[in-house]
């Protein structure tokens, strides 16, 4: 399983581009597009592509990834149109901005087509744009549980650094892990932007006007590996208590040298894999889970990290 599993990564990074398609032998004929809010210079969604291209091989279908190059919601909304004019047996997506989004969501459902939320989005959205279901992390509740965690470590002020502001599910990530402490979020969120050198700046920057702060939220690899160099450059790295939001190289060698506490794994192998198996079960047999399927959240820390360092940014 082991060597399967590292084909399929190595094919998959081989035909990655910013309209990656796999294509497989189609014993049903179905096919699927999976598409995602993401930039093309954000490498956690490798994972995604990894898990759509794995489940593709598996079910015998032609799967598809589609995705703003720069991330721009309203070029993710007609990429959305254009799939569903494509006429695909389903459509998987994240829901990033519900006022973005839900409109075109909404007209493929209309036009008869399955519609799976994944990644971003809540419950309660995926039933009002008629999705058959939501696979993801439930974002508020995981940074609750983080928030908790960080409490009883002695945690009572932090900074979150949001690289993807636009995304107002993520930003329940902050308020969560803010009421798990206990306090307000107010200020405690810095719009960090994309460009890593402006990350590492303005967490510096807000680090040196806070001096007090007691603990450092990123919110995945986009963020959390230009603060981990922010700390080492002000002299910080394992004093100052650093917890993340999702998986990477650099954060799991941080989570190993005592750089970060934990990062929270939403398991997003499972947000693509599961719903390509999900809708063409669906298809085939008419066969549906009755309920969402949370993917997260899971704590990830030092103790058993061989099997994530292994499948690091492939399967983890």
């Amino acid at each position: 399983m082991k060597s399967l599993f590292k084909s399929v990564a190595l094919a998959t990074a081989m035909v990655a581009a910013p309209f990656m398609v796999a294509t497989t032998a189609q014993a049903e004929g179905e096919k699927y597009i999976l598409v995602s809010h993401a930039p093309d210079s954000d490498s956690w969604w490798n994972t995604i592509k990894n898990g759509i291209a794995l489940a593709g091989d598996q079910m015998g279908v032609e799967v598809e990834y589609r995705n703003p190059p720069t991330g721009d919601l309203a070029d993710m909304a007609r990429i959305i149109d254009q799939a569903a004019a494509s006429g695909p047996n389903g459509i998987i997506t994240t829901l990033a901005d519900f006022d973005v989004l839900s409109g075109p969501i909404k007209a493929a459902v209309d036009q008869g087509i399955n519609v799976i939320i994944m990644n971003s989005g809540t419950a309660e959205q995926t039933r009002e744009v008629g999705a058959l279901m939501f696979v993801g992390q439930p974002e508020y509740d995981a940074g609750y549980a983080a928030g908790l965690r960080a409490k009883g470590d002695g945690v009572g002020s932090f900074v979150c650094v949001n690289h993807v502001i636009s995304n107002t599910v993520v930003a329940e990530r902050c308020r969560g892990f803010a009421d798990g402490l206990g306090i307000e979020l107010g200020d405690s969120m810095i719009d960090a932007g994309q460009d890593p050198a402006e990350i590492k700046n303005r967490v510096i920057a807000h680090l040196n006007a806070n001096p007090d702060l007691d603990a450092v939220l990123t919110l995945g690899p986009t963020s959390a590996d230009p603060t981990i160099l922010a700390l080492e450059e002000m002299g910080l790295a394992g004093d100052i208590y650093f917890g993340t939001f999702d998986l990477g190289e650099n954060i799991v060698k941080g989570i190993k040298s005592g750089i970060i506490e934990w990062g929270i794994d939403q398991q997003p192998f499972l947000q693509a894999y599961l719903p390509v198996v999900i809708l063409a079960n669906y298809d085939r047999y008419g066969v549906l889970p009755g309920n969402n399927i949370n993917s997260g959240p899971g704590f990830v820390t030092a103790d058993g990290l061989e099997k994530v360092e292994e499948f690091a940014g492939e399967f983890r």
